[in-house]
């Protein structure tokens, strides 16, 4: 089955472009043609979503390095969202920042949690000049497992290096 919907945006390595790339999260989930849950809800975990994995691509893996960019690549199907975050940065061991907890008084250190508590599956590899965060997401109650034909994360690189 065809994507939907393909969204690939290489943005400059500054927050004050987080909310831009929210917004655009939350139109990507009012693009669907049949979604049985509250979209409203959807739109809001895109959007929080986007953002936190954009801020720690920024500020931890490119080190706020105004010469590094980031690349987003978005693709979704009727049942499959795929969010990729992709950063220039020397990489991290995901399964340790989901071991270590943040002080509830904390204001950072949740990004990792929350992106983890609203997608299916959530990966960190290394690619081309660094690293991408590739998030999977089922919609409309299709098992994660989707078939390669309707999996909008089937080897989605960007569209130039970084």
């Amino acid at each position: 089955m065809e994507n939907q919907l393909e969204v690939d945006i290489k943005v400059p390595n500054q927050t004050k472009y987080l909310s831009l790339i929210g917004k655009i999260g939350e139109d990507v989930a009012y693009t669907l043609k049949k979604f049985n849950d509250n979209r409203e809800d959807l739109a809001y975990h895109i959007n929080l979503v986007l953002t936190e994995a954009m801020a720690n691509a920024i500020k931890h893996a490119n080190q706020n390095d105004p010469n590094k960019d980031v690349h987003i690549s978005i693709s979704l199907s009727e049942n499959n969202l795929c969010i990729k975050v992709y950063d220039q940065g020397q990489g991290f061991d995901i399964s340790e920042i989901r071991q270590i907890e943040a002080e509830p008084e904390d204001e950072h250190g949740r990004g990792i949690f929350l992106i983890h508590a609203l997608m299916d599956t959530v990966t960190y590899n290394q690619c081309c000049n660094g690293h991408v965060l590739e998030m999977n997401k089922s919609l409309n109650g299709q098992s994660a497992a989707a078939t390669a034909d309707d999996d909008p994360c089937a080897d989605h690189p960007p569209t130039d290096k970084q």
